[in-house]
């Protein structure tokens, strides 16, 4: 008997639907393979970006000399060194093996000329992006979970704040300037907004790349701050006001899961880089400063400025990171900077703490048995960001000023220490 026209039709459709489920099924497992692939390369990107960092050292010493102030000779640092003050106070090699690594200083009056080796030095003519890219790879490393300290070490008046915060990133109302949620974009950001910009435009991107591919779980991040200042050895809350700040008591605790909490400490949670702006407007207002002889204004605390990054990365794997960068206080000869009273026992404080630094640093590049994080609250405090795993940038400023020579000379002295551990440690990898 003839198949009727109707159970033609309905065969017809029973098997296109058969063939699209089929069709379905397949799409469904080449979408599950392509995952699998996308995981797998996330896992494979974050374990080749980490064996190149730790190739680079998990300690790491960079050098600035600061731009030329606005009262100051715009080739300051190329005068004024030498025994007859005719050679250049500090040269930097721009060609062979170690250009870009290598500085030489020449103190005023001297005989004798002093070579230092850095993992990379810059000059006063290197603008604020050429140096945060040089550190934006640290950046990442917080983005995949690890933790990552970011210190500015040197004299008072020798660029630090400049280094880590640039130029003015609000408006007058504590606004960021341009509108759509990024901080100013001008060419004398620092090393913070540069960094919040590129932690939230890595977290937008990773966001649509998951929307673009249909089916793949997007990845999570939870972005919070907090913003420290260390004075005189105590621990004050730069997000509320300085009267809740001295009524609370803030008291370091580490956890065995490798997070670092502070009892009363405010922990603001950021949607964009414009909140982080205000945010950070609020607490320069609030911090410790005060005139002496080598600066207007002499930061007499150290800033530790947290972002915590916690969340699920594109491989499905929940991440911790952590990224610290901390503005010190200015190392200090007492008897330059003409410190007396409460002045003199903020730098006594002040020298004491950059000395315990020091002295932790020295101990983890050298692998020491014994690390004495509790010889200061800001060594105690960055403990579990300093040890292990984790990644640690000292960025050491010097001034280009032949009247400063003396103190660039010790800092660069201690910051040539610091690389030479790390530099015998990387050696022994080999």
């Amino acid at each position: 008997a003839e198949t009727s026209p109707a159970a033609t039709r309905l065969n017809e459709r029973e098997q296109t639907a058969k063939n699209n489920e089929a069709r379905l099924h397949e799409l469904e497992r080449l979408l599950a393979q392509r995952e699998a692939e996308l995981r797998q390369a996330a896992v494979v990107r974050r374990a080749l970006h980490n064996a190149v960092q730790e190739l680079k050292g998990n300690i790491r010493v960079f050098c600035r000399v600061r731009p030329p102030a606005n009262d100051e000779h715009a080739t300051a640092d190329a005068v004024g060194g030498g025994k007859n003050m005719d050679q250049p106070l500090l040269k930097i090699d721009r060609l062979g093996e170690m250009a870009g690594r290598r500085m030489e200083i020449a103190p005023p009056g001297g005989t004798k000329n002093f070579d230092f080796n850095f993992d990379r030095v810059f000059g006063a003519d290197c603008g604020q992006g050429e140096v945060f890219e040089e550190i934006s790879h640290l950046v990442q490393s917080a983005l995949d979970g690890y933790k990552v300290c970011i210190f500015t070490y040197g004299q008072t008046g020798s660029g630090k704040t400049y280094t880590m915060l640039g130029g003015d990133a609000c408006g007058a109302e504590g606004e960021p300037e341009d509108q759509d949620g990024d901080l100013n974009l001008n060419d004398t950001r620092g090393l913070i907004p540069r960094s919040i910009e590129q932690i939230f435009k890595a977290r937008d991107a990773a966001l649509k790349a998951a929307e673009e591919n249909r089916g793949v779980e997007p990845p999570s991040l939870a972005i919070s701050a907090t913003m420290i200042e260390i004075y005189n050895e105590d621990v004050k809350d730069l997000l509320v006001s300085q009267k809740v700040s001295a009524e609370t008591k803030y008291d370091v605790k580490h956890h065995p899961d490798g997070r670092t909490t502070v009892t009363g400490l405010k922990t603001v949670e950021v949607a964009n880089a414009g909140e982080v702006a205000k945010l950070m407007k609020k607490a320069q207002a609030f911090r410790s400063t005060a005139k002496t002889n080598m600066n207007e204004h002499s930061s007499r605390s150290h800033m530790v400025f947290t972002l915590h990054l916690d969340g699920v990365d594109a491989a499905g794997q929940p991440l911790h990171g952590a990224l610290n960068l901390v503005d010190l206080a200015g190392s200090e000869r007492l008897s330059r900077t003409g410190a007396e009273g409460a002045r003199l026992k903020e730098a006594q404080n002040i020298n004491k703490s950059l000395s315990a630094l020091g002295d932790v640093v020295l101990a983890l590049a050298n692998k020491d048995a014994h690390v004495p994080f509790r010889n200061s609250k800001l060594t105690y405090l960055l403990q579990n960001s300093l040890g292990g795993d984790s990644k640690t940038l000292m960025f050491v400023n010097v001034s280009p000023a032949a009247d400063s020579s003396q103190e660039t000379l010790c800092s660069l002295r201690f910051a040539a220490k610091v690389n030479a551990c790390q530099s015998n440690q990387i050696a022994g990898k080999k």
